[in-house]
């Protein structure tokens, strides 16, 4: 049983994720889920992960609200993807379940604490996770492993030509992250581009009830974006290769490698250095993911997805 810390913006790709770990009881202790502006502002990013979670019939889960903005920079969203809700789709009830009490960034906190062996699992930008660290640098010791939807090497950005979003929106926190010294596994654009969905793939999720017709509503709506970006035949479920990656890491492969966050360059801010040939010679930081059975990921989303009640 591991015990983790959620941190996300949701986005309905990190709500299929979020969907995984509360289906995975077995596997994953939710301690907390906490919210940060990213794919849309905070307002909606709690809005979203309550209604998630009363889909899921999860509403004993704590879910914060923590940083409204970047460290250092305005925050930059992504409406063109996510659509203005962040989770456009199909229309779910406004939620009923209550925020938490307490600002997320005081939420990893005490929880870290009280919590020796927790593990991070940041969908969105950085902001909470490095302010965390920052006002408490002690907790490092207590998380066990930081694995993180975030970053590109080889396709490079999907936001700018150098950057992945999460990364870009707020480098500076980023930078924190990686190098806190806190065993990291990063899930980059090049891994979930390989996580597809398919025509399949997405019925398969419709079949599943009132969840599963969720999911597929929200991968309906959010793969356009990416048929007409990249050409492809669906789109990447880039947030749930974190949960499956705890729940199945056989499925994933990738080294260890130096991973360098840029804050300066106008032009590169926000890329994910990636030393995937060793020419640097600095110290290994991350375990940078090249690869997933696609199949396998997709099995195991239908399959916990299948577990959750069906209203």
């Amino acid at each position: 049983m591991r015990k983790i810390i959620i941190d996300t913006d949701p986005g309905q790709d990190d709500a299929v994720a979020i969907l995984l770990a509360l289906a995975s009881p077995d596997a994953l202790d939710v301690l907390a889920i906490t919210c940060v502006a990213g794919n849309v502002p905070l307002d909606l990013t709690t809005r979203n992960a309550r209604m998630i979670c009363e889909l899921a019939g999860k509403v004993d889960v704590p879910i914060h609200a923590g940083c409204d903005r970047p460290l250092a920079r305005m925050l930059v969203t992504a409406e063109h993807v996510h659509g203005k809700t962040g989770l456009d789709g199909i229309t779910l009830p406004d939620p009923k379940m209550p925020l938490a009490d307490g600002h997320a960034v005081d939420a990893i906190i005490s929880l870290a604490k009280a919590n020796p062996g927790v593990t991070l699992c940041p969908l969105g930008p950085l902001t909470n996770v490095a302010t965390a660290l920052n006002q408490a640098p002690e907790i490092a010791d207590n998380i066990v492993e930081i694995v993180l939807m975030g970053g590109a090497y080889f396709e490079v950005g999907n936001i700018t030509p150098a950057a992945e979003f999460n990364i870009y929106v707020d480098p500076e926190a980023a930078e924190v992250v990686f190098k806190s010294g806190i065993k990291l596994t990063v899930l980059p654009l090049d891994v979930t581009h390989k996580a597809l969905t398919t025509r399949p793939r997405v019925e398969q999720f419709r079949a599943l009830g009132s969840v599963g017709q969720a999911v597929a509503s929200w991968t309906d709506f959010f793969e356009r974006f990416d048929k007409q970006k990249y050409g492809s035949e669906g789109a990447p479920l880039h947030d749930p290769c974190v949960i499956a990656y705890l729940l199945r890491p056989e499925l994933f492969s990738g080294r260890y490698i130096n991973v360098e966050i840029e804050v300066q360059s106008p032009l590169t801010r926000g890329m994910t250095v990636a030393d995937w040939w060793g020419v640097t010679g600095r110290a290994p930081n991350a375990t940078f993911i090249g690869d997933v059975d696609a199949d396998g990921f997709f099995n195991l989303l239908t399959e916990r997805i299948s577990r959750l009640p069906v209203s």
